[in-house]
């Protein structure tokens, strides 16, 4: 019998986590008599009295949002990080049972006014704003912080409690558990090859093409060779970046077009406004705890979207994915070309309005 990646199970290598996954392409197959997600509902108001995040509304502490008319910026009203902390005595602890006090700041991004504006749906320009506010957010708190999680989650399936276009930022004194083994997986190629791992990664994906969805002079979108989730996208640029803050007004601007490019392409695939996890990694802040040198990193982003069979049929990491490790059940190159085949132009809510 000969091996056939698109019928036959198989593991690949994730080389920032150092972690494989299982894929399992004969498994989509088998029939879903499992639990059905709820349809979203699609109409919104453009400003919505009751929402904490609409302009010129009051928040849930009682202060009272601006009339902003772009993006807007604020510290977050219940945030899982505190500036200031108590000091601890870990010297003496039990190495099973460690403990260690933290501080950071928590802030949220309203990318639009309007309520009913998802990414996919604004214009260039506007999310032009959101990237340059990302960019200034990294520039100002890596200035203090050694991790800087730019972040958003999507649709009430991926946790978001507040239907209003927006995203998050998370600051820690710490570099957190994932970024540092990412930090070590892209120092250590760094020092075997003189060249930044996703730098050589997004070279050898242009070259192969299979599993590109986007690509325009600054920046590429893939379903990574070692995805885990259904239709995941990694967002990498095609020079070293470092970070954010290296990103300059052509990239900025560019990578504006190639976010509502592929976020039109989600939400074309199973005509839904599609739910994701997604968040920018890059290089740590400055901090006396690690070293300058970070020309190991490659800033990129990661897209998690949970659908797997339609807008109602999700995917769910349990079992073996919890116990052992990741599994999916559609190749990478499978989930590219279903990606590929909807429009990035046209979004499919702008059609039905015509």
């Amino acid at each position: 019998m000969q091996f056939d990646p698109l019928e036959h199970p198989h593991r690949r290598f994730n080389p920032l986590l150092r972690q494989w996954v299982l894929v399992s392409p004969h498994r989509t197959k088998r029939p879903w008599q499992g639990k059905m997600e709820a349809a979203y509902r699609s109409s919104r108001p453009e400003h919505d009295p009751d929402c904490y995040l609409c302009p010129g509304n009051t928040r849930a502490n009682g202060e009272t949002n601006p009339v902003y008319t772009t993006t807007h910026v604020f510290n977050n009203d219940f945030a899982a990080l505190l500036p200031d902390g108590p000091v601890a005595d870990i010297t003496s602890q039990n190495e099973l049972m460690r403990v260690q006090p933290v501080t950071g700041e928590c802030r949220v991004i309203c990318f639009s006014p309007c309520h009913d504006l998802t990414m996919p749906e604004m214009t260039a320009d506007a999310i032009t704003a959101v990237v340059s506010l990302w960019c200034d957010q990294y520039a100002e708190l890596s200035q203090r912080y050694t991790w800087v999680q730019i972040f958003e989650n999507k649709g009430e399936i991926m946790g978001c409690s507040n239907e209003h276009p927006h995203g998050q930022i998370w600051c820690t004194d710490h570099l957190p558990s994932e970024p540092a083994q990412v930090d070590a997986s892209q120092r250590s190629y760094f020092a075997d090859h003189a060249s930044p791992l996703l730098l050589d990664y997004a070279e050898t994906e242009l070259r192969d093409g299979m599993r590109t969805i986007e690509a325009n002079n600054h920046w590429l979108v893939v379903v990574p060779y070692w995805a885990t989730w259904p239709y995941e996208m990694l967002l990498l640029p095609r020079r070293h970046l470092r970070h954010l803050g290296e990103v300059d007004e052509p990239e900025r601007r560019s990578l504006a077009d190639i976010l509502k490019r592929i976020l039109t392409r989600y939400d074309n695939l199973f005509e839904t406004s599609f739910p994701y996890s997604m968040g920018w990694h890059q290089a740590p802040g400055v901090s006396p705890d690690i070293d300058e040198q970070r020309d190991h990193w490659q800033l990129h982003a990661h897209f998690y979207p949970p659908l797997l069979r339609s807008s109602t049929v999700r995917k769910f990491m349990v079992g073996y994915e919890m116990l052992a490790e990741g599994q999916r059940d559609i190749t990478a190159e499978q989930a590219a070309e279903k990606l590929r085949r909807v429009s990035g132009t046209e979004h499919y809510a702008a059609s039905r309005r015509k």
